[in-house]
């Protein structure tokens, strides 16, 4: 699926922060309204060990939303923020709503012949209510099914093989700039995504001309 001219022909997308409003500024609502500072709770997942092994145990699936809720709120207390761990996960997932700009996308980039697949951390039981991820992709790989998340390679190389694409017929259109990043190790293209509008525009530069969006 890569033309002549060296274009991609299928693409992954990420799901929060890309098929929904700002995964960052979800959890920076969170802390604010347990009482900490915006920045507290993505900084205790990327900086403190103990939340960091909760957070990739549970995107993993190896612990459920209820006992990386309960390990949440313990190292909240240790950090000063008291808080009920029951319904952390779902006051956050409340806080994030679909984009349906970047769902049209990607029904977009399907019509126009591209393959399309979702590549995505999971975060809670039910964090994908709502969109009918079968209907929308051809391919659906989640890393609390396979057992590993981004920014490993495995995972990206679950998603391509699930694709039935090569890493190097492929783009990656990822919030955080570290998956990108790491999936380019494999060969694969990206796009940090900001808006719907940007993606659409630097996914047609990598599409050739089947891929003007």
């Amino acid at each position: 699926m890569t033309t002549a001219d060296g274009a991609r022909g299928a693409v992954l997308f990420d799901f929060g922060g890309v098929l929904t409003t700002s995964v960052v500024a979800a959890f920076a609502e969170l802390s604010r309204e347990l009482g900490g500072e915006p920045g507290l709770l993505l900084r205790m997942l990327s900086k403190d060990p103990e939340s960091s092994t909760l957070l990739v145990d549970h995107e993993e699936g190896r612990i459920g939303e209820r006992e990386f809720e309960d390990g949440l709120a313990r190292r909240l207390g240790a950090h000063g923020v008291t808080a009920e761990g029951p319904g952390l996960v779902g006051r956050l997932q409340a806080r994030l709503r679909p984009d349906p700009d970047m769902v049209a996308l990607v029904a977009k980039v399907r019509a126009d012949g591209h393959r399309v697949g979702l590549l995505s951390n999971s975060l809670g039981d039910d964090c994908y209510a709502g969109f009918d991820l079968p209907a929308m992709f051809d391919a659906v790989t989640v890393s609390g099914e396979i057992g590993v998340r981004k920014p490993s390679r495995r995972a990206y190389a679950i998603a391509c093989e699930r694709l039935g694409v090569a890493p190097g017929e492929t783009v990656m259109v990822d919030d955080l700039e570290q998956n990108i990043t790491a999936a380019a190790r494999l060969g694969i293209a990206g796009v940090v995504h900001r808006d719907a509008v940007t993606t659409a525009r630097e996914l047609a530069a990598l599409l050739g001309p089947s891929g003007r969006l």
